[in-house]
C-alpha cells in the first residue's frame, strides 16, 4: 500500500524517524482504528517498529490504494497497555 508523506508531517517528526513510521505502517501485526483527525476521517495504525517501539501513525485515505501520513507519535502508557492486551488476544 503506497503512503505519501505530507511535507509538514515529515518536518514535524520529533524523536521518531521516517523509517520507524514506515516500519509501523508495514508491520505484520497492526491494529487499525478508524477515527477523525482535524475533523476529517482518518485511520490510526497501532503497531510496533522492527525494534519493538510502539507507535501510533495516523493516515488519511487519498485514493483507492493510497494514503497520506498525517502524523506519528509514541503510545502513552495506557495506550500501550491496551495494545498489549490486543496483541495477546490476537495471537
Amino acid at each position: 500500500m503506497p503512503y505519501r508523506w505530507w511535507p509538514a508531517t515529515l518536518a514535524a517528526l520529533v524523536g521518531i524517524t521516517d523509517a520507524e513510521v514506515l516500519q509501523a505502517l508495514n508491520a505484520e501485526r497492526r491494529r487499525p482504528l478508524p477515527g477523525f483527525a482535524l475533523g476529517i476521517p482518518a485511520l490510526s495504525i497501532w503497531a510496533r517498529t522492527d525494534t519493538g517501539r510502539p507507535l501510533i501513525v495516523v493516515v488519511k485515505q487519498e485514493g483507492q490504494f493510497s494514503w497520506g501520513i498525517l502524523g506519528a507519535r509514541d503510545m502513552t502508557p495506557d495506550e500501550l497497555a491496551e495494545y498489549e492486551k490486543w496483541e495477546a488476544s490476537a495471537a
